[in-house]
């Protein structure tokens, strides 16, 4: 790993976009040095990424370990900004590392977590929750989860918390809350990833520096495109469940026929009959003539015997109508960066698509493409609860839903049951995630990774 290496690999980070971090990462001009244990976001006037190049040689062996680091970063600085910390404690430091490990983890999987797993594998008490569990830890906090072992309150308090955290039903505030109950554990010798030691500083007498105020805008743009689910408690004004708005986002002029050919066949799986549908396919159609058809010999072979010319059948094709589609779009704000050829992909198959078609963020609300324009109503944030309830009350035999895979947990067993009498299937886009999906036992495509 060298300087060269790393400033590759935080570029394809940039493109790749993971929780909407493309917004401050691309302000930021990256520094190596040694004067932080690991890696530091200034508020100079020009924001700076400190990084230590030697703690990344050490810690990081893989290209997503490096990638889970910066992100690491990134959902530090953004926790910080967005609960405006004037002091915070060690047990807080603890807290919402944790959070941010766990984000990492159920976001983008354990290749990307691995490194905190190695890292923080000697850590003891609630510092445990930094790293993901091990499958024999897993299992045995389950066992004790279910009364089938007796320890210590404490303990079983921990272990409890280390579960929910890691299946993301426990957010940033119950973990605070808990660390600050059972703050025992350590990290020994090793330092907390990302820049605690400007934690709590508060803010110059003087109102913030320029950097402080073009990182903060990053910051809100970065929040207002990301699902808040399982960060906070409240999560009103912190990217998800934000105040209605009218959205209107035009189509990008880039090219979709890949998109298109891959949702295609999605969406011809799931076409159900449509008399208002305006799509139209050559079908097969057959019928006779007294007229003798190339295609069919039998006919030519009794006309040479019969005295009349005999019916001969002929094949050809005619456009036949064809049916539509049930749709869902996911328009929460995670899906701002990719919204635009989304559009674009669409709109070239909105002869497949029922109208009207369905746009999701908190609530179902019907949607329509003008003139290149995606125009719905949405709450900015992400809950495809919304979306099921939706399909329960209105029972289609068949449906699609187009979302980037930030959702809320779902249980299986209630997926299951609210769309028992309906055939849905998830298209993902193609910097989506397909963790909860897969979790929530929902079938689904996800979009090539850049259209052709």
């Amino acid at each position: 790993m060298n300087a060269t290496v790393f400033k590759n690999i935080y570029r394809e980070l940039i493109d790749e976009n993971p929780m909407a971090i493309r917004a401050v990462l691309k302000i930021l001009e990256v520094e190596f040095t040694d004067t932080v244990p690991t890696l530091a976001v200034t508020c100079d006037v020009r924001p700076r990424l400190l990084v230590n190049l030697g703690f990344v040689k050490q810690h990081c062996r893989t290209e997503p370990q490096v990638k889970a680091v910066i992100c690491h970063e990134f959902l530090h600085v953004l926790l910080r900004h967005t609960e405006r910390f004037t002091t915070i404690s060690p047990a807080e430091h603890i807290a919402l590392d944790a959070v941010i490990n766990a984000i990492i983890h159920r976001s983008l999987g354990p290749d990307y977590s691995a490194m905190m797993s190695r890292y923080y594998a000697e850590t003891k008490g609630v510092a445990r929750l930094l790293r993901p569990m091990t499958e024999k830890e897993d299992d045995w906090a389950r066992w004790v989860h279910y009364g089938a072992k007796k320890m210590p309150d404490d303990e079983r308090q921990i272990l409890s918390a280390w579960v929910g955290l890691y299946d993301g039903r426990l957010v940033a505030d119950d973990i605070r809350d808990l660390a600050r109950d059972h703050c025992s554990g350590a990290t020994g010798d090793v330092p907390l990833l990302g820049d605690h030691d400007s934690l709590g500083t508060g803010q110059p007498a003087d109102g913030p520096v320029a950097g402080e105020v073009i990182l903060a805008d990053a910051l809100d743009t970065a929040l207002k495109s990301m699902n808040g689910s399982g960060v906070f408690r409240s999560p009103n004004g912190r990217g998800i469940g934000a105040a209605g708005y009218k959205n209107e986002v035009r189509a990008a002029d880039a090219g979709v026929d890949r998109w298109r050919r891959e949702t295609y066949a999605v969406l011809r799986r799931h076409l159900l009959p449509d008399p208002k549908s305006i799509a139209r396919e050559s079908a097969e159609a057959h019928f006779t003539l007294p007229v003798l058809s190339p295609g069919d010999r039998r006919a030519t072979l009794k006309s040479l015997w019969s005295p009349f010319v005999p019916n001969a059948q002929w094949d050809t094709a005619l456009p036949a109508r064809v049916g539509s589609a049930h749709v869902y779009l996911d328009v929460s704000g995670s899906m701002n960066a990719e919204m635009p050829l989304i559009v674009a992909l669409l709109g070239r198959l909105r002869p497949y698509i029922r109208r009207p078609f369905w746009a999701f963020s908190n609530v179902v609300a019907p949607a329509r493409i003008e003139k290149g324009r995606l125009v719905t109503e949405t709450t900015g944030g992400t809950s495809l609860s919304c979306v099921l309830e939706h399909i329960t009350r209105t029972r289609p035999q068949a449906a699609i839903v187009v979302t980037d895979g930030y959702i809320e947990p779902l249980e299986a067993h209630s997926v299951a049951s609210a769309i028992r009498d309906t055939r849905l299937h998830v298209i993902i886009t193609r910097d989506g995630s397909a963790g909860l999906l897969q979790r929530a036992g929902l079938p689904h495509t996800q979009l090539s990774r850049l259209p052709s």
